[in-house]
């Protein structure tokens, strides 16, 4: 009886054991790794594989998680650096550097220190680049300078597995004796920009008056043209009068205006007794006469 209860109790330790062992196994060889995250695999030493995110299986007691790498964009420390211009300006400038790990594998086996790698990449990729340009250069194309340190930085760290997703270049400083000339520079260029829109205005003043002196002789010249060409009109009306009528028309013309200055005599103020001498009757009827000729 005894025996048999050794013999029971020996069968469900041995059956807990090979359970726990499966369990075990289980444990060991299944992986979950999350979204953020890949897993490098080793096995003796070796690299076996690399998991990505969800449910991964591995051999139990074989293969290790020797690394657990994160796979989300990092931002170095922002890092600041002296360097050079082309017209030998000391600058100071302040960098920043965003990345992240797309083949870990590369990245544990290759470098160390991935973000000090790093740094000292972009320092001597922001140096290289700045001694090329001038300072006005460095300042107004700053987005062409990030560009092409950006595409530097990424070709330099393809072999860590690293992609450089964005380079910002924060400021450039300047040391007090370089803004110092430089504020010099820039106010005498402000009263240079004054003296010459002051001369501008000056000369356009100048330009405006002119056209209005030339506009007022042209409507001068204008009106003297109107009336000569009204006057010599009149001139020709009467000259093919003359031509069409003879020495009548000119008489008529001479009775006309006798008869006229006689009316306005005798509508003057004053007493209305007009003394008129005897030609002035012959002027009458020879107006009379042409008048009634006329109509």
């Amino acid at each position: 009886m005894d025996d048999s209860l050794d013999a029971l109790i020996g069968g469900n330790l041995v059956v807990l054991l090979f359970a726990a062992f499966v369990i075990l196994c289980i444990v060991l060889g299944v992986r979950i790794v999350p979204q953020s995250e890949k897993h490098v695999i080793e096995r003796f030493g070796r690299l076996r594989a690399v998991l990505g995110p969800g449910i991964n299986f591995i051999v139990p007691f074989l293969d290790k998680v020797a690394h657990r790498i994160s796979i989300l964009e990092r931002q170095l420390p922002n890092a600041s650096q002296d360097a050079i211009t082309a017209d030998n300006v000391l600058v100071q400038v302040e960098t920043s550097v965003f990345y992240r790990i797309i083949e870990p594998e590369k990245t544990v086996y290759r470098i160390r220190d991935v973000d000090a790698a790093i740094a000292t990449t972009v320092t001597g990729i922001v140096r290289a680049e700045i001694g090329k340009m001038e300072l006005d250069e460095v300042q107004s194309n700053r987005a062409q300078l990030i560009s092409t340190i950006k595409a530097s930085v990424a070709d330099a760290v393809d072999d860590w597995g690293i992609e450089v997703t964005r380079a910002e270049i924060l400021d450039v400083n300047l040391d007090a004796a370089t803004r110092e000339a430089m504020l010099q520079q820039l106010n005498a260029e402000r009263a240079r920009r004054a003296q010459v829109t002051e001369a501008e205005g000056k000369k356009r003043a100048v330009e405006l008056a002119a056209d209005a002196d030339l506009y007022a002789a042209e409507q001068q010249a204008k009106a003297r043209r109107v009336t000569a060409e009204a006057e010599a009109y009149a001139t020709q009306i009467v000259a093919k009068a003359l031509a069409d009528n003879g020495i009548e028309a000119a008489q008529y013309q001479v009775a006309l205006k006798q008869v006229e200055a006689l009316t306005a005599v005798g509508q003057g103020p004053g007493k209305q007794t007009i003394i008129l001498p005897a030609q002035a009757m012959d002027v009458f009827a020879d107006a009379f006469k042409l008048l009634k000729g006329r109509g």
